[in-house]
């Protein structure tokens, strides 16, 4: 059977490898070609990611080591390798701070020691981290089978991921309205001098908002994910861009380019199954990475007999900082200005927002309409955050709350061509 699994992977990789790279940042085949005349000597090699990651996997699944280990054996695999990753984040920042401290002034002699355990622990991370993926990809595939989002006990497309640095995206919008009409993925190394310059480039060259930034996933076939300390994240993560791989092979994914709201949809669904499957993966699994439940308020008795037991404290100060909440202000105001055309308005503005949002803790490098366009499609977060107005996330999270399970959520969504039948499911 071991062997049959192994064919499915492979023939599962040659099909999505042909229409796939569907993500969460969108590879560069929409809209307008113009900007990639600024970005082809930058642009990401997913050819070549792609062989090695295949490659790679195949050779994993033919040991099928999980099998052999035993669950806790398991949960000591990944939780040592999510340790390992601790290590070399802190090894790595080490190294930076003897670089920018200027009163270290024999830097070679102090970084050598330095550097050498940083070389042994990574090289340590290329033998455990392979064993830690299949671990967790067997484990996700088994939640996915509790959920009945397999066919005989197998995800299909069968669930392959592979930690990797991930490309960045350059976002393009129209200055004059928030909408993503490319996401070009470049190379993971380029410096942020790059970045901006980039950036400066294509807005002066094309009058269009541009950014450059950062993703946690790519839905190729494996599956790229950022390398994180995590573990909620992780596993959401894997989930999310797995469910990216299962629309592809329906309608909803095969329609992602087709409109900016099939873009939400199929994030938000992403985003729907991800978070679902992934808290199931720690409950099962990694029970002490679980969140605290939210705490249940404590009712006060009611009604004539109901004695007060004082006044109601006044809150002292000002109620705390509400990211999400002061996002979907500042898309909601920028709407408008660029409704009424009041572009440098808009602009000014947004920068303005961004300096409020540093003040208050939030590094927000570039604060514009690509900004908008890219982080507004995942809309499943109460209150809109960065979507606005925008009714296609809600619209999701209604179907999700009126299906009966998350299988039949998804069965029903994935076949989900246009915003308007989506709207008709919920009738």
């Amino acid at each position: 059977m071991i062997w049959l699994y192994r064919l499915i992977d492979l023939l599962m990789a040659a099909v999505l490898c042909l229409g796939l790279l569907v993500s969460s940042t969108l590879l560069p085949y929409e809209s307008s070609d113009q900007p990639r005349a600024f970005t082809r000597s930058l642009e990401f090699d997913y050819v070549s990611w792609e062989l090695d990651a295949i490659l790679l996997k195949n050779a994993q699944g033919a040991l099928d080591v999980p099998r052999y280990l035993t669950i806790d054996q398991q949960h000591q695999v990944v939780t040592q390798y999510l340790d390992l990753v601790q290590k070399i984040n802190v090894a790595e920042n080490n190294i930076e701070e003897i670089y920018a401290d200027p009163k270290i002034l024999d830097k070679a002699s102090q970084i050598a020691p330095l550097s050498a355990n940083l070389n042994d622990l990574k090289d340590l991370r290329s033998r455990l981290g392979p064993l830690a993926e299949e671990v967790m990809q067997t484990q996700i595939s088994s939640v996915l089978a509790d959920f009945g989002l397999t066919t005989g006990g197998q995800p299909l497309p069968p669930l392959l991921y592979h930690t990797t640095p991930l490309p960045m995206a350059l976002i393009i919008s129209p200055r004059s309205e928030i909408r993503q009409d490319n996401n070009i993925s470049l190379d993971p190394d380029l410096s942020l001098e790059q970045m901006v310059n980039l950036e400066d480039r294509v807005e002066k060259a094309l009058n269009v908002s541009a950014l450059v930034t950062g993703i946690g996933g790519v839905g190729t076939y494996p599956t790229m994910v950022m390398s994180t300390t995590d573990m909620s994240w992780l596993a959401s993560t894997i989930s999310h861009e797995w469910t990216h791989n299962f629309l592809t092979l329906r309608p909803l994914g095969i329609n992602y380019f087709s409109s900016p709201e099939m873009r939400t949809i199929n994030e938000t669904t992403a985003n729907q199954v991800g978070n679902e499957v992934g808290r199931a993966v720690l409950a099962r699994f990694y029970p002490e990475y679980l969140p605290p439940p939210s705490p249940v308020p404590t009712q006060t008795p009611t009604g004539p007999t109901a004695t007060p037991a004082g006044p109601t404290p006044t809150p002292s100060g000002p109620p705390p900082f509400n990211f999400n909440h002061e996002m979907h202000t500042t898309r909601i105001n920028v709407d408008q200005m660029l409704k009424d055309g009041k572009i440098d308005q808009a602009e000014a503005y947004m920068e303005a927002r961004r300096q409020f949002f540093w003040d208050h803790g939030y590094l927000i490098r570039k604060l514009n309409q690509a900004y908008f366009a890219f982080n507004g499609a995942y809309n499943d977060q109460p209150g809109g955050g960065a979507a606005g107005e925008d009714p296609v996330g809600p619209a999701v999270i209604k179907l999700r709350s009126q299906s009966a399970s998350l299988a039949d959520f998804l069965n029903k969504i994935s076949w989900v061509t246009s915003f308007d039948q989506l709207t008709r499911l919920l009738k």
